[in-house]
């Protein structure tokens, strides 16, 4: 059965499209299946991975809100990346955020849509919008483990606050096995503000966070104008290695 990630932040610009990205080239590289889910209406991981969001027809909108008509397979489109499949998205996306509400288990519309093809991947990424809205929720209702970006700034390790109360919510209600790790993305080695926040998050979430360090970099914005990770774009850059080191803590955490 494929270990289920969502990759979620409330505030933008942290890395989360990079992370879901860059990590399924990465678990490509170690031979796994990946199923990546765009679940933001901005389409972003869509064009990370090199394709137009609006050349679809069938997306996750389609996939959640007429789940009787277009079942998950009609919408799981191939990658350039060998082994990595997507559901796209697109701004139609946004409408579900209205239409689910209210409907009887909204919370877990995309955990029974995702159900039967579990055993078909090792994994299956969830690329979050940076809201704590409906689609946030049916991500987090769905994964096995919550993957949080954070940037190494105050006002970013502030938001890990209300995100574990969010997460605290979301164990409450029927996903009681959620595990949190924490990456701590955008790091800026050079000034002091970004190394004692680095080593804060480290001390005020112990276990939680991961030990691998992506630090800031211009070549995440050119490999997504690419349309590819950054492991594809610039195989052997520090960054690409970053994401590298992430995946093989992932897989060593389940074989440990």
């Amino acid at each position: 059965m494929a270990s289920v990630y969502a990759i979620a932040n409330r505030k933008g610009g942290v890395g989360k499209t990079v992370t879901c990205a860059a990590l399924a080239a990465a678990f490509s590289e170690k031979g796994k299946r990946t199923l990546a889910i765009d679940c933001d209406p901005q389409g972003n991981l869509t064009t990370a991975l090199g394709l137009d969001p609006n050349s679809f027809e069938i997306t996750l909108y389609n996939v959640m809100i007429q789940p009787e008509e277009f079942a998950l397979a009609t919408a799981i489109v191939a990658t350039e990346v060998s082994g990595v499949d997507l559901v796209p998205a697109n701004s139609h996306l946004a409408g579900a955020e209205a239409q689910l509400v209210g409907e009887l288990g909204w919370d877990r519309t995309l955990s029974e849509i995702l159900e039967p093809h579990r055993s078909a991947y090792d994994f299956i990424l969830l690329d979050c919008p940076p809201s704590l809205g409906v689609l946030t929720v049916n991500a987090l209702m769905t994964a096995d483990t919550v993957i949080v970006p954070v940037q190494t700034s105050y006002l970013a390790m502030q938001g890990l606050q209300e995100l574990h109360r969010i997460i605290a919510k979301v164990r409450k209600l029927n996903n009681r096995q959620l595990a949190v790790r924490i990456l701590r993305t955008m790091h800026t080695s050079r000034t002091l503000h970004s190394n004692e926040v680095l080593e804060a998050i480290g001390k005020a979430y112990g276990p939680e966070v991961f030990e691998t360090v992506v630090k800031r970099t211009i070549r995440f914005d050119d490999a997504t104008a690419a349309g590819k990770p950054i492991l594809l774009y610039d195989t052997r850059s520090e960054a690409a290695e970053a994401y590298r080191r992430l995946a093989e803590e992932i897989l060593n955490g389940q074989t440990a």
